[in-house]
């Protein structure tokens, strides 16, 4: 059970403690191949968008979701959203995002009540992130930390390259970071909503926008923390990802674990 408030001293009032997530969803998914934005592709025949959605709701933490739609697919998205079943504790508001990740994240803090403290990043194409794993980011970010990832140990072994000039070229090794030190992060992110408000305010990011909102805290100067991940919190990106993903949530309903 969560402490919905906080103190700001021995004498000060308790003040509210309430937590939203922002999904944006605004992205069109072209490693996925052609068809719907990959946030409607269908996973179990239930699109991922409303898997994240419900995966976030989970937490007893999680007082609101944000879902950042396509600038021109907001009231599909709306009308979609609609017919999903969330607990009572838990409202859901759709916006409109921009041509990038970090416009359509922006658009999203842009749309939280004033009463939001913390604030959760996920992906739309991380569907099967257990509650588990939100709640321990949600914890560490009431603990005290400015901003949160979960991730993972890594399993292969990486190289940094010099990028070929042309799709396909061999590329010359420049060194072999040490594996021990190297996490694989993951969604959802988890910050101090003023901490993250002026990341986006201050970091410009050029091209596609930020891919990592850790990251652009990082460049603030700002300490990120590691918590736990969660191999089923994996990114659907490519055609192999979603049959592995429809085979953890066939599992997942075999033993009534979903």
């Amino acid at each position: 059970m969560y402490d919905e408030t906080r103190h700001e001293g021995p004498a000060g009032p308790p003040r509210p403690h309430r937590t939203a997530a922002v999904i944006p969803a605004a992205g069109r998914g072209v490693r996925l191949g052609p068809g719907a934005p990959k946030a409607l592709r269908a996973l179990g025949g239930i699109p991922m968008l409303i898997h994240a959605v419900r995966a976030m709701a989970r937490s007893r933490a999680v007082s609101l979701v944000v879902v950042v739609a396509p600038p021109d697919g907001a009231a599909e998205v709306r009308n979609l959203l609609d017919e999903v079943s969330l607990p009572e504790r838990t409202d859901l508001l759709v916006v409109p995002g921009g041509e990038t990740r970090q416009e359509s994240v922006r658009a999203g803090l842009d749309a939280l009540p004033e009463d939001v403290t913390a604030v959760l990043i996920h992906d739309a194409a991380r569907p099967l992130v257990p509650v588990d794993t939100v709640d321990a980011v949600v914890e560490a970010v009431r603990d005290g930390a400015p901003a949160v990832v979960p991730a993972l140990p890594l399993a292969d072994t990486v190289k940094e390259v010099e990028p070929a000039g042309r799709p396909g070229e061999p590329e010359a090794v420049l060194g072999t970071p040490e594996r021990s030190r190297l996490r694989a992060v993951q969604t959802p992110q988890g910050f101090d909503r003023k901490t993250l408000v002026r990341a986006h305010e201050t970091i410009a990011v050029n091209g596609e926008g930020a891919t990592d909102d850790a990251g652009m805290v990082e460049k603030l100067g700002v300490t990120v923390v590691v918590v736990p991940g969660h191999e089923e919190a994996f990114k659907v990106t490519r055609p192999l990802d979603l049959v592995l993903a429809e085979a953890v949530l066939a599992r997942r309903r075999a033993t009534d674990a979903y």
